[in-house]
């Protein structure tokens, strides 16, 4: 029966309330100065906008996630997405809630300061250790920096943090308590959001995934376990870890595109049926197109290997040169080309060889895989054409023209096959080696399938290769541009099938209608007249997130120098910084620099840490043991996370081609912070044996703290860009010749 007072008993930890709200105070605090773009908020806030606005766009630096909080934030502060995000520097408008845009980052940066603090007692360490991470986390000036705008190195981190120390909570539970995998669970959503802000986030995954891996073969060799017990641990692990992060992962990219929904600037990258997909651009000439492909259809035909430019199936009035510069001849036939822009010159006719008609008939004769066809030029009435006569460019290959009857031993040779790719060989299933060769056998068994050959030519959703009939080559796209008689456009081939790259050899029909005009003329005003008629044609999940994927992980932005670009050798030592903002008429500015003695500490306990292990490695194999097994083993849990957090971090960025920054370093510098304290404590409890030294390493530690602190205080007013300093004061906080600090004389 229910008794009154009702009393309820709660233990709050004080210490970790106070640096919690230290935390909030040191990235929250006047969050919304400057109010102007800093850095790579001009990069972020374009998607934001975008968001905003609903259009697609592709970011090949990570998933979505992280943009989708950032438009989240955003979008709680009232952002429409209105604003030019053309120059760093840009003041925002009154209108932009500049708190809102960066609020969340800065949470996330906040909550990183409790969680390193509670990372640390899971790792068996005492409240005084976990301070110690907490303060260095709380004064690690770059950090702040990072945390106070619109930027995801802060988000990336907060998830990384969660993710560990719930694996430690679950892992660190009674094993008899159910609620635990409730920590597991909260793990593998960390983990998916982790990759889901950025792919750098994998790198510690991987590393989450190695240490449950080695608790789980641990757990495997205990006999004082239940097989059934084993059996669900191993379930449910593979559950969380594996198969919830891959759910959620592909849950972030189905809200994106639930989000983008129009027409936008990255449409190109994407293909013809994607475009079609979207509201505005492509699916505005193309809605409403009818599906089928039939004899007198007129159509575009899109290169799949035109990427990131599409460019498409082209003739003009022009011929090939007699002789080439080279001094060997060609057909001086018409040219045919691939050209990248929209023009009437891209459409052709489907012709049905030995009928006149270029016409569709009623009711329509769709053309199916395997038909023979002929390919004649709109506005030129040509046959597409090849033959035993070398490409101007590529001279393995042969020429494709358009067909002139010059009343010369060249008979015409404009009859192609169409080889229809399955369904389930989309364009980027064509730059998979694996699903190539399984496509390739899918086709071939086609030929010699006569269901197969009844599958028709479909607008936009079939990709097909055209075969010409007498030398069995196959109509291509070579890449090489033509010199200026053919206008610099792009070289189109015939190649035989078991040279040419089998990315290159795909075409869809784009824009399709079915023409009604026989004679020349009246063809022509047809060609440059527009239909419409309001029809709806999808594509599935599936194929937009498997395409869209695809993309991000192989087109890739030009690499360029930038001024405040690094290696992963000079962020060790700070030797670089990155000027983020700087007042457009004072000495007010806003640097990404860390903390110079933090870092010097960081980096010492990396090798202190290295040494000691080497040392008691080499003394255990001679038998000695210098720590019981209880602290040995805490030792190297210690060094698996936080050693090991800083390996997975730092070295992939030494093999990287890409444009790098100091900021690529603040996930395994938290790593590094983790480690200092507890290796001090180590030392402390383990190493030294009398008092005075341990009252000596207090004292040294304690000057440290005071250190950290001093160089936080020193380095303000460039991590909040204010107050403002003279140029002699700036130049005193050059404590590198390396670093960029800008001043302006008065």
């Amino acid at each position: 029966m229910l008794q009154l007072p009702l009393v309820v008993t709660a233990q709050v930890d004080l210490v970790l309330l106070l640096v919690s709200l230290l935390a909030l105070w040191t990235r929250l605090s006047r969050l919304s100065y400057p109010s102007a773009v800093v850095f790579d908020e001009v990069y972020y806030g374009q998607f934001v906008s975008l968001y905003m606005k609903r259009v697609f766009f592709i970011d090949d630096s990570g998933p979505p996630l992280g943009h989708m909080i950032l438009a989240f934030g955003a979008y709680l502060g009232g952002f429409d997405g209105n604003f030019a995000w053309n120059r760093i520097g840009a003041e925002y408008p009154s209108c932009v809630s500049v708190w809102s845009l960066r609020v969340l980052p800065a949470l996330c940066g906040a909550l990183c300061v409790p969680l390193v603090y509670l990372l640390t007692l899971e790792l068996h360490f005492s409240h005084l250790s976990a301070l110690g991470a907490a303060l260095l986390l709380l004064l690690e000036n770059s950090l702040i920096v990072q945390s106070r705008f619109m930027l995801l190195e802060s988000v990336l981190i907060f998830f990384v943090l969660v993710a560990f120390f719930s694996y430690l909570r679950f892992h660190n539970a009674p094993k008899s308590s159910w609620f635990r995998y409730c920590w597991l669970l909260l793990c593998g959503a960390s983990c998916a959001a982790a990759v889901g802000v950025k792919y750098t986030g994998m790198f510690s995954y991987l590393l989450l995934l190695g240490v449950a891996s080695f608790h789980t073969w641990k757990l495997i060799g205990d006999h004082t376990i239940s097989h059934l017990s084993v059996c669900v641990e191993c379930v449910c692990q593979v559950v969380c870890l594996l198969v919830v992060p891959v759910l959620l992962y592909v849950f972030w990219f189905y809200v994106h595109l639930s989000l983008l929904h129009r027409s936008g600037p990255h449409d190109q990258l994407m293909s013809s049926a994607f475009q079609a997909s979207l509201e505005g651009g492509l699916s505005r000439i193309t809605q409403g197109q009818p599906l089928e492909v039939s004899y007198g259809s007129q159509v575009t035909l899109r290169s799949s290997a035109s990427q990131p430019i599409p460019c498409w199936l082209h003739s003009h009035k022009a011929n090939y040169p007699i002789r080439y510069e080279n001094g060997r001849g060609s057909s001086h036939q018409q040219q045919v080309t691939c050209y990248p822009f929209k023009d009437v010159n891209n459409w052709w006719i489907i012709k049905e060889p030995g009928r006149q008609d270029l016409v569709v008939s009623s009711p329509p004769r769709p053309v199916r895989h395997g038909d023979v066809i002929q390919l004649v030029h709109g506005m030129t009435s040509r046959f597409l054409n090849s033959h035993d006569v070398a490409a101007p460019m590529s001279p393995h290959a042969q020429e494709v023209s358009g067909y002139i009857d010059f009343n010369v031993s060249m008979p015409t040779q404009n009859l192609w096959r169409v080889v229809r790719l399955t369904s389930d060989c989309s364009p980027h299933t064509w730059r998979s080696p694996v699903l190539m060769c399984a496509c390739v056998r899918v086709c071939v068994q086609d030929i010699s399938n006569r269901e197969a050959e009844s599958e028709v030519w479909k607008t936009i959703l079939s990709e097909v290769r055209l075969v010409h009939v007498n030398t069995s080559a196959v109509l291509k796209l070579s890449g090489v541009s033509l010199p200026d008689w053919g206008f610099r456009q792009l070289e189109v081939v015939a190649e035989k099938v078991f040279k040419a790259q089998s990315s290159s050899l795909g075409w869809t029909v784009e824009e399709h209608r079915y023409g009604t005009s026989q004679e020349q003329k009246e063809r022509e005003a047809e060609l440059n007249s527009s239909t419409h008629i309001d029809v709806d044609r999808k594509i599935s999940f599936w194929a937009k997130f498997l395409e869209l994927q695809w993309k991000m992980l192989t087109v890739k932005q030009e690499n360029s120098e930038h001024k405040y670009s690094s290696s992963p050798l000079e962020w060790v030592t700070m030797e670089t910084n990155i000027a983020y903002w700087l007042h457009s008429s004072t000495n007010a500015q806003i640097h990404l620099i860390g903390n110079p003695v933090s870092w010097g500490m960081a980096n010492f306990s990396l090798l202190a840490y290295q040494l000691m292990v080497a040392i008691y490695l080499l003394r255990r194999r001679r038998g000695f043991k210098d720590l019981p097994d209880g602290v040995w083993t805490q030792f190297l849990s210690l060094g698996c996370v936080c050693v090991g957090g800083w390996l997975v971090n730092f070295v992939p960025f030494l093999l990287m081609e890409k444009t790098l920054f100091l900021y690529h370093y603040l996930p395994a510098l938290c790593y590094l912070h983790l480690l200092t304290p507890a290796l001090l404590e180590h030392i402390h409890a383990h190493l030294l044996r009398s008092e005075t030294h341990q009252c000596a390493l207090g004292v040294c530690v304690l000057a440290m703290l005071v250190s950290v602190f001093m160089s936080y205080r020193t380095f303000c007013p460039l991590t909040y860009g204010s107050p403002e300093l003279s140029a002699n004061q700036l130049q005193g906080l050059r404590w590198r010749d390396s670093w960029d600090i800008l001043y302006r004389h008065r």
